[in-house]
């Protein structure tokens, strides 16, 4: 069962995890959230020339080392957001098992795109990419780069493609854009209709203007009544031909947020998580959201 009084963030000690707690708190106090900053870890193999239990001595400093990188994020928030309830647990686990676990009774859970343990050429780290795929509530992917400039820079930007998924991410990024009191910019990517077997029988001719007009009808219908719901937001339709991966990864240069559903409705039932998706919280140029 959810807690949706508790936003939930992975800290390592690692730059980008001190980013996604800024991030985390910052969208706490916003939404009158608890921040429960969560560090777990393993202890590292130890190859010794005589079998037996680790030394006590190592085994303490490990959760020394551990306990002050929780300490560290935990002090972080509060300095971001002062009068946040911030709540620390520290973890005997996999890190992405146990955030995983802890998304089953959170509103949100957020990591940085890349943790302490990670290769410098990574576009994601491993927790990322999981917590992505398996977490029971919303994935805030939180990176460190410099932030671009672009059309969307200051505004919420979501997918739109009619499929469930996308229809709980409007929820997710219109409930955003209203706490940060800024625009939010819905978008619609179409490509031409392609034959996907022997058996699929396409017109030869399509007429431009009669595709586009078929996909502004379908962006409508998606937004239909959320501006009535969020009187205060400032909406946006974008409809745009092009694979709609590139496309919301180019606009998501200078936003607040990108928002997407993990699957749209291309994708396939048995995949835990759709091409544009794993796009997007690889290449976006802003913090991400995958939402289940």
């Amino acid at each position: 069962m959810h807690n949706d009084r508790t936003i939930v963030v992975g800290v390592d000690g690692s730059r980008a995890s001190l980013e996604a707690v800024a991030w985390a708190a910052t969208d706490a106090l916003q939404r009158r959230c608890r921040l429960e900053v969560v560090h777990a870890f393993v202890r590292p193999t130890v190859y010794a020339p005589v079998p037996g239990p680790v030394p006590s001595p190592y085994d303490e400093r490990v959760r020394e080392v551990a306990e002050q990188a929780l300490t560290k994020a935990a002090d972080h928030a509060r300095a971001v957001a002062p009068g946040l309830a911030v709540h620390t647990d520290l973890q005997l686990q996999q890190p992405a098992a146990a955030l995983v676990a802890a998304s089953r009774q959170a509103a949100t859970v957020v990591v940085g795109n890349r943790g302490r343990g990670g290769f410098t050429g990574l576009l994601l780290g491993s927790v990322g990419a999981a917590l992505a795929a398996h977490a029971a509530c919303p994935t805030v992917i939180v990176r460190h780069e410099a932030r671009l400039a672009g059309p969307e820079a200051g505004r919420v930007v979501v997918g739109v493609d009619g499929s469930h998924d996308a229809e709980q991410a409007l929820q997710f990024a219109f409930e955003q854009a209203s706490y940060r009191t800024v625009g939010l910019t819905a978008v619609h990517a179409y490509q031409w209709p392609t034959s996907t077997g022997p058996g699929d029988m396409l017109p030869l001719v399509y007429d431009p203007d009669d595709l586009r007009e078929d996909e502004r009808r379908a962006l409508a219908e998606s937004m239909a009544g959320w501006a009535g719901k969020y009187p205060d937001v400032d909406v946006r339709h974008s409809l745009v031909q092009g694979r709609p991966a590139a496309v919301l990864t180019e606009l998501s240069a200078g936003a607040e947020l990108l928002v997407v559903g993990s699957r749209g409705r291309g994708g396939f039932t048995g995949l835990l998580l759709g091409s544009v998706s794993q796009a997007a919280i690889r290449h976006a140029a802003c913090p991400v959201v995958v939402v289940r």
